[in-house]
């Protein structure tokens, strides 16, 4: 039953997601961003912008340390490429690795999607640069991977010390990132709101998944 809820929920967040999406389209719009770009939900993201300020510093190192995940997906990629090469059969690779490879695919084809279907601009320049600023990228890319780090980490490390060192500090170090994208003033209030109802929604579907094809994976080791 886990599985069946933990889908559901994740459901409801693509829902969500969705939803915000088309309220962002449509609530508050205003011509407040970068050369008279239009915003949604504009008073609600001006004051929050115009509170946080822009802050250069913080946006570099959150820029630099989105590095992070990147080097978590090539970590579990590793992963599965040496046991497709030690069991030569790409159905005896770890199904949870395959998953995890999908759930990745999913999460850059909803990034791209965006990149190709601007909902909003940054309210700065990028070096003298419009860029799409919804959903946040950096934002998407830390709240898909990490939660995928913490799950594998408790699947496949048994030693107690390094899962509590690992997991703690992978939550601290992905609320620096949400907190710091938020007021480093490179994005909206709401390109960091979009980015988690997303992720969280995806994350929880491939978690799900995970859970179903353990329930099935044990239900015919014990027909056997």
């Amino acid at each position: 039953m886990k599985d069946k809820k933990l889908f559901s929920v994740g459901l409801i967040l693509i829902a969500v997601f969705v939803f915000w999406t088309i309220l962002i389209l449509t609530v508050d719009v205003q011509p407040v961003g970068v050369n008279g770009t239009v915003v949604g939900f504009a008073t609600l993201n001006c004051s929050f912008h115009n509170m946080t300020g822009v802050n250069m510093t913080i946006y570099h190192i959150t820029d630099w340390l989105g590095l992070v995940p990147l080097f978590c997906c090539m970590i579990y990629g590793a992963v599965g490429f040496v046991q497709l090469l030690q069991r030569k059969s790409l159905l005896k690779v770890d199904i949870d690795i395959l998953l995890l490879g999908v759930y990745y695919v999913i999460v850059i084809f909803g990034y791209l999607i965006f990149e190709m279907i601007p909902i909003n601009y940054r309210p700065i320049l990028i070096d003298g640069r419009m860029e799409v600023s919804y959903p946040s990228s950096t934002t998407l890319l830390v709240s898909s991977v990490m939660p995928t780090v913490i799950f594998q980490i408790d699947r496949r490390i048994k030693n107690r010390v390094v899962r509590r060192i690992i997991t703690p500090s992978t939550i601290l170090f992905s609320l620096f990132m949400l907190i710091g994208r938020a007021i480093a003033g490179v994005h909206w209030l709401t390109d960091i709101i979009g980015s988690v109802f997303l992720s969280a929604g995806l994350f929880l579907i491939y978690y799900a998944n995970v859970l179903r094809l353990d329930k099935k994976r044990e239900e015919y080791r014990g027909i056997q």
